[in-house]
């Protein structure tokens, strides 16, 4: 589906289902670096299972023309002027990594317009290390080498991959490395700089859900914790044996998780 804005294309998968306003409209964000494909199981089975899905492209991202956006803040934002042209009443909104601090953010500028908040792969502080930083902007391609090797779990390293005879830490790294010249550094620019999370979970009045990986080395567990204090209603799981790519290490359990919550939460 796209989705024109400022004289641009922004492309919204569906997961091969028409977009029905009328059905509960849930907005799925990918995080640096990537795109709508990451999302592509929960994508495929929430569309079929009741929901309007929109697992969004970002400006300068996959079929997404534009360029990247540099700030957590300015993308929230542009999420909204998106959603804009789409009719709809409230939206459910979830995020990886990245795209987690673009969907509290974003729920944070509009809460009464979000009707439940997912933030897969979170922290409260998105603290970049020099290194990746500096690979990406010289868009080295050990950057995503780093990413790939820091972002999967070591039981995905393994193998671990859904459908026989593919492999999910080459996959991972060729998505990252289809990537424009200065998307990646953009992103991780804006993660690293971004300070606002305490300060936006204060204002989501909206159930939330912290789906975590308990091997996740970049953002653990534990930097999740500060944001639990302050979102009003809130849950957390965490998976184990997973790192930070769960919902393409265990996406079956993803769906699960995410169904059962969105159950309780819009009953």
């Amino acid at each position: 589906m796209d989705i024109h804005i400022n004289n641009l294309r922004i492309f919204a998968h569906t997961g091969g289902k028409p977009f029905d306003p009328n059905k509960p409209i849930f907005v799925l964000i990918h995080g640096a670096g990537t795109d709508h494909t990451f999302w592509g199981l929960q994508t495929r089975y929430f569309s079929h299972h009741g929901y309007s899905v929109l697992a969004i492209d970002l400006p300068g991202h996959g079929r997404s023309e534009g360029v990247p956006i540099d700030s957590i803040e300015e993308t929230a934002l542009w999420l909204w002027k998106v959603l804009d042209q789409v009719s709809y009443r409230n939206v459910i909104l979830a995020g990886h990594s990245m795209g987690s601090l673009i969907a509290l953010e974003a729920a944070s500028k509009r809460p009464d317009d979000t009707d439940a908040l997912i933030l897969v792969g979170v922290a409260e502080r998105v603290a970049v290390h020099s290194d990746l930083l500096a690979a990406a902007k010289k868009n080295d391609s050990t950057a995503f080498d780093m990413i790939t090797d820091w972002g999967f779990g070591q039981k995905s390293h393994l193998g671990g991959h859904q459908s026989p005879g593919l492999w999910m830490l080459g996959g991972g790294r060729a998505l990252l490395a289809e990537c424009s010249a200065g998307v990646l550094d953009s992103d991780l620019s804006a993660c690293h700089s971004y300070i606002g999370a305490i300060e936006a979970s204060k204002k989501i009045s909206c159930p939330t859900l912290l789906l975590l990986g308990d091997k996740d080395r970049m953002t653990p567990p534990k930097m999740s914790v500060p944001l639990k204090e302050n979102l009003r209603i809130s849950e957390t799981k965490v998976l184990s044996d997973v790192g930070h790519m769960i919902m393409i290490e265990k996406p079956n359990e993803t769906i699960d998780v995410m169904d059962e919550f969105l159950r309780r939460a819009l009953s």
